[in-house]
């Protein structure tokens, strides 16, 4: 016997929320988008095996086997397991490239010409205390010169990618960096060095001066997706002292692809130095200025 509608209701089972928000709905263009390439098809393709697993164990974080890498710098079985399958499915579509690995170092390529910089899980604190912002992030370096990145945010299901000559994206909507002009308006982003590392007192000086002249400052905890917050409008602007390349690089390229500009604060090279500053060609010049305190 059928029951009633309002027995059925008193013994429905209680309605569950799930611990994260569901992916937001992927952006769909106006107007025709240019096909990635095949070496970044491959690039989005690592990404996307490599998450499957991370989303996994970011489920059940507190399970993970972590070992102190050093001062507030964790490395947990995840991050290992993320980078070897990066690893294998870049060689295996790509023989012979290079790698620089936040891991493994340096892995040297018979092909001289192209390099991958990797950082198979940027916001590890985050991910190791439950929090839903991390991102995989992958770059490729051909002759010196940034040609195509990719950063995965796994948990809202956010794509950013890449491509020197071909513009940057979110899924499949392209982006742009932010117009606002006036320092006044700004949301800034930034990252503090770890403790027992040097630069704090340099950072809480420049802070105070960015702070002054801005409308406020974030700091998130993962390099890759502040870059790529500058290149889809949601920041302002971005600076941090103290980066490795493969936290800078994929990034890079797209910011300077959504129309921005990537520069060091000081004037050197940013990836090497590992000092950077983003954003927009108005804003980038006031930001220097603040930092200066000119």
């Amino acid at each position: 016997m059928p029951l009633s509608s309002e027995a059925a209701e008193k013994f429905a089972p209680p309605v569950r929320f799930p611990l994260l928000a569901p992916p937001l709905p992927r952006c769909y263009p106006t107007r025709p988008m240019p096909q990635a390439s095949p070496v970044l098809n491959v690039m989005i393709a690592a990404a996307r095996k490599t998450a499957r697993a991370l989303a996994r164990d970011f489920g059940e974080v507190e399970n993970l086997q972590v070992s102190r890498k050093g001062p507030s710098d964790f490395v947990s079985a995840a991050d290992l397991k993320a980078e070897k399958t990066l690893f294998e499915e870049l060689s295996r579509a790509r023989p012979g490239y290079g790698f620089v690995m936040e891991e493994r170092g340096v892995v040297e390529g018979t092909d001289k010409t192209n390099l991958w910089l990797i950082d198979p899980l940027d916001g590890t604190s985050n991910f190791l205390h439950g929090i839903p912002h991390w991102a995989i992030s992958i770059a490729l370096e051909r002759e010196g010169v940034l040609i195509a990145g990719v950063i995965y945010n796994v948990v809202r299901d956010e794509l950013f990618w890449a491509e020197k000559g071909v513009g940057a994206f979110l899924n499949d909507k392209r982006i742009r960096v932010a117009a606002r002009s006036d320092m006044r308006d700004a949301l800034i982003a930034t990252g503090t060095p770890f403790h027992g590392k040097p630069g704090l007192d340099v950072f809480l000086a420049e802070a105070e001066r960015v702070l002054s002249r801005s409308a406020g400052i974030r700091r998130w905890g993962a390099a890759s997706l502040d870059l790529a917050y500058v290149a889809a409008g949601r920041f302002d602007a971005f600076w941090e002292r103290g980066l490795n390349a493969w936290d800078i690089a994929a990034g890079a390229v797209l910011v300077r692809e959504a129309g921005g500009i990537v520069t060091e604060p000081d004037g050197g090279d940013f990836m090497k130095t590992g000092a950077v500053l983003a954003s927009n060609t108005t804003l980038a010049p006031q930001l220097q200025q603040a930092l200066r305190g000119s």
